[in-house]
């Protein structure tokens, strides 16, 4: 925007033109309900300087167009005049006849759809861009999943073997024998645990075989806790 247009004051600008150029220009106006000065206005406002600056000029009228008005002052007042057809527009101060003229062409070619414009948004394109890479990063991630996750699955496999070796082969009957009892603490057979070694072992098997473990069983936590019994009465 021109920086005389911030001031707020105006002025009046005479924009020579042909006739059928101005008359298209004040049929718009009436058409929008205001008046010539408001479409230039209009413009000027919403395109960039440069692009009007380099838009056609309708230019001044052709040699023989004239048009006819009745003077009101002077000496002559009261005769008709012919005089070059032009368009009277107040406007803040600053701008050329030539670049007013283009921009009531611009607002004549938008209404007959002949100019179409793009309103483009730096920074949102540019946010549009960095989502969009950042989904197509996202993408190849899913389909190529990182080193560290697949390590991570590696680690949990090998974790996942380890707790099966562990694990007891749940008896048939339950619990009910000291020597049952020291098979499903992982003792062996001629093992005679003290209550602090039972005790130990108990609370790694539990935390490996409680149901809301990742990987719990009902029936191993069971037979566990019988097994504990069993042992808290033969062991001191």
């Amino acid at each position: 925007m021109n920086e005389a247009s911030k001031t707020g004051h105006k002025q009046s600008y005479t924009i020579p033109c042909s006739s059928i150029f101005r008359d298209a220009v004040l049929k718009l106006a009436e058409q929008r309900g205001v008046n010539a000065a408001d479409l230039a206005r209009s413009v000027m406002l919403i395109v960039p300087e440069k692009v009007i600056e380099d838009y056609q000029d309708p230019g001044d009228p052709p040699k023989g167009d004239r048009e006819t008005i009745v003077l009101k002052s002077g000496p002559a007042e009261g005769r008709p005049w012919r005089r070059k057809p032009r368009l009277q527009l107040r406007l803040p101060p600053g701008f050329s006849v030539v670049t007013v003229r283009k921009a009531l062409k611009m607002a004549i070619d938008f209404d007959a759809g002949d100019v179409n414009m793009r309103v483009e948004k730096s920074d949102v394109l540019a946010a549009e861009r960095a989502a969009l890479e950042e989904a197509r990063a996202l993408k190849k991630r899913q389909a190529e999943p990182p080193v560290e996750l697949l390590q991570s699955r590696e680690e949990l496999e090998r974790l996942r073997q380890i707790v099966d070796n562990l694990a007891f082969d749940p008896l048939d009957r339950g619990v009910t024998t000291y020597n049952e009892a020291l098979h499903v603490m992982g003792f062996a057979p001629s093992a005679r645990p003290d209550i602090r070694a039972v005790r130990a072992k108990y609370r790694v098997l539990a935390a490996i075989h409680h149901p809301d473990s990742n990987y719990g069983s009902h029936q191993r936590m069971t037979q566990l806790n019988a097994a504990m019994d069993i042992l808290r009465k033969h062991v001191v």
